[in-house]
Parts: structure tokens; C-alpha cells; sequence
């Protein structure tokens, strides 16, 4: 997510969280926006100098924070924005997941394993069914989950098949990196609409190299 998408979804956020809780402090709408408490206090600033929040004094040295009209339109606007961003998203995931399947199958490859349990998780499970190849397991060392649709989340790479199709959100390529030191023997699939994704990645080179790798016997 590039800069303005990010402050978008900040500011989203934010406006999100004083139309719940008028009496919200500070410092815990920096924590519900993950960030820090001096950028969540910028944020604040900016939503009252364009006039989409207010601000009144309360007992006990304390404010409450309300959305103007113009703060509701900005909030519904964001939120269509959002919306639509993500539909695109996960149509733009679910033809990816297609193509990759195919791929597999014209290869000969009828089983794979899924990396990561997100969103896309679910997607590429439900192109899989279409494509008509097999989920062996799902691979995701920190979920908390035993299972999805039936199928195990490991936290092992034991027990994972010879082609992995990433299907991560975040830490993407940290997990990418486990799995190669693990089983350097394993084909691993990148769609390339994650590379175009925020995804945080402590080797750049690697997450490149990855994301190129074409399937192989």
C-alpha cells in the first residue's frame, strides 16, 4: 500500500472510531489505528483543521470528539473507496489462483499446499475446488486455527507438498524464506498481484526471485 492509500486508511480509521466512542482518548485511538500516539494525534489535527471532526471539553480534564457532516460524507466516501479497491483485489486474486492451478495441471502437478492463512487463503481453497486440484495442507506457523475447510494449518513444514502457492498477506516472503531453508527441494508459487502489495520483506532479492519462479519438474 502506497503513502495516500495508507493515510486514506488511517484517516478512515480514525473517523471510524470517534463515530463509536465519542469519549475515546488518545492514545487509545492510537492503538486501535496502530500507530504511534504522536501520529495519531497529527491525524486528529488534520481531521479538525479540514473540518470533519469537532472537538468540546468534558469533566475531569477530558474531550469528546464528534464528526461533522462533512466528517460522515469523508467516512462514506472512504469506505466506498475501500469497497471497491477491495472487490477489484480479490477478483484480480481469484484469476491468478486460476491461471497458477492451471499451471500446475499442466504439469502434472495435481497437489499443492497453500502458504499463510489470510483472505486469499479462502479464494485460492475455492479455485482450487474449480480447478480441480488437490489442497494438501496449509502452512502458517503463528495461526491459531487447527484447521480450514477440513484442511490441517501446520506449523511445520513436514507435511507440505512439492509445489506451495503463497496465499499470505503479511510476512509473505519471511515465511517463503522458512519454507526454502526447510525444504530448498519445493517449488514456491507467487501470484503477481502480491507483488504489488505493501508485503514486508527482509530480503527484497529474494522476494523478487520468488515471485519469478516458474513451475518445474
Amino acid at each position: 500500500m502506497n503513502d495516500p492509500e495508507k493515510q486514506k486508511q488511517l484517516t478512515l480509521e480514525l473517523l471510524q472510531a470517534i463515530e463509536q466512542r465519542d469519549d475515546i482518548s488518545q492514545r487509545h485511538l492510537a492503538q486501535e489505528m496502530g500507530i504511534a500516539l504522536g501520529l495519531a494525534n497529527s491525524y486528529l489535527k488534520r481531521c479538525v483543521k479540514k473540518g470533519w471532526i469537532k472537538i468540546s471539553t468534558a469533566p475531569a480534564n477530558r474531550y469528546l470528539y464528534y464528526l461533522t457532516p462533512t466528517g460522515f460524507a469523508e467516512k462514506a466516501q472512504l469506505t466506498a473507496e475501500f469497497l471497491s479497491t477491495s472487490l477489484a483485489l480479490f477478483r484480480e486474486a481469484g484469476d491468478a489462483y486460476t491461471q497458477l492451478f492451471q499451471t500446475c495441471l499442466d504439469q502434472e502437478h495435481i497437489e499443492v499446499s497453500l502458504l499463510g492463512v489470510s483472505d486469499l487463503t479462502e479464494i485460492a481453497y475455492l479455485r482450487s475446488l474449480d480447478a480441480k486440484v488437490s489442497v494438501r495442507s496449509i502452512y502458517d506457523p503463528v495461526s491459531d486455527r487447527e484447521n480450514l475447510f477440513g484442511i490441517p494449518i501446520n506449523d511445520s513444514c513436514s507435511n507440505i507438498a512439492s509445489v506451495v502457492v503463497v496465499t499470505a498477506m503479511s510476512q509473505a516472503f519471511e515465511l517463503i524464506e522458512e519454507v526454502r531453508r526447510a525444504r530448498p527441494d519445493i517449488v514456491i508459487l507467487v501470484p503477481d498481484f502480491l507483488r504489488n502489495l505493501n508485503i514486508n520483506t527482509a530480503n527484497p532479492d529474494v522476494a523478487e526471485s520468488v515471485a519469478k519462479q516458474a513451475i518445474s519438474q
